[in-house]
């Protein structure tokens, strides 16, 4: 545990709280976690700082999980089998990570969000009951939803990382035909599989602040069960409302970080 000030403390219980509550209701919390950990401990290695947001995100993830499963319809089978398939992806992106430059992956990714973001304003029944209710998902979209989304999105985590709660969220709604509140349970399950084996992997390198991980891990629960309860209450319009806020601000923040590399 390092050597922190009080007042820097609060502002990271704070953040973990937020980036919860952002988490549950459409995915991208460590937009605002990742940064935080970062300016709030500048000295300690990144290691740490990814092994410490690992440790945090997951107990979040995994409560948010469980409060979508009791009341929102969601095929827990189906979402493990992708989870499984995300969590082989984001090792064989890990895997090639070292080979590729996030200089030249920012920009594509940039334009893929922009599209995204253009495609849910101008589509806005995507994810709502009228949009989603095209009878039953067929064999040949679960595997797909499996392959293509689990295997695909878990090799871009693996490799890259930013943003992909938002991804999942998107991309199940629109393989599975999945309204934006069980796209965004679903992609729970999914991220506590591929947070999981992350946690593993940085806990055997003994490379977490287990300490300040559990205090932040209160507070990301707290806001990932609200933000969880609040998606659930208000329904596809809010959740969509939020995604365009988290894609924008995930677009920015790629655009800083290229302009500032």
């Amino acid at each position: 545990m390092p050597d922190i000030s009080l007042t820097t403390l609060v502002v990271l219980c704070l953040a973990a709280a937020a980036a919860g509550w952002i988490d549950a209701v459409v995915g991208g919390g460590g937009l605002l976690l990742l940064p935080a950990l970062l300016l709030g401990l500048p000295h300690v290695p990144a290691a740490h700082i990814l092994g410490t947001n690992k440790a945090v995100a997951i107990v979040g993830t995994s409560g948010a999980a469980v409060t979508y499963a009791r009341k929102a319809p969601v095929e827990v089978r189906t979402a493990v089998r992708i989870g499984l398939a995300a969590l082989a992806g984001s090792m064989g992106g890990a895997f090639f990570a070292a080979g590729i430059s996030s200089e030249v992956l920012r920009p594509v990714i940039m334009v893929v969000l922009l599209g995204v973001a253009a495609f849910v304003m101008l589509r806005p029944s995507f994810g709502t009951a009228a949009d989603t209710d095209k009878g039953a998902v067929t064999r040949a979209r679960t595997i797909a939803a499996i392959v293509l989304v689990g295997g695909g999105i878990g090799f871009y985590d693996g490799l890259f990382g930013p943003g992909t709660g938002t991804f999942l969220v998107l991309a199940l709604s629109a393989v599975l035909h999945l309204d934006l509140v069980t796209a965004s349970a679903t992609a729970k399950i999914v991220n506590v599989c591929t947070n999981a084996g992350a946690l593993v992997m940085f806990a055997y390198q003994g490379s977490v602040l287990w300490q300040l991980a559990a205090l932040m891990a209160v507070f990301n629960l707290a806001g990932a069960l609200f933000g969880a309860r609040m998606a659930l209450r208000k329904g596809s319009e809010f959740v969509r409302g939020v995604l365009l806020v988290v894609v924008f601000s995930l677009v920015a923040k790629l655009a800083f970080d290229q302009w500032t590399a």
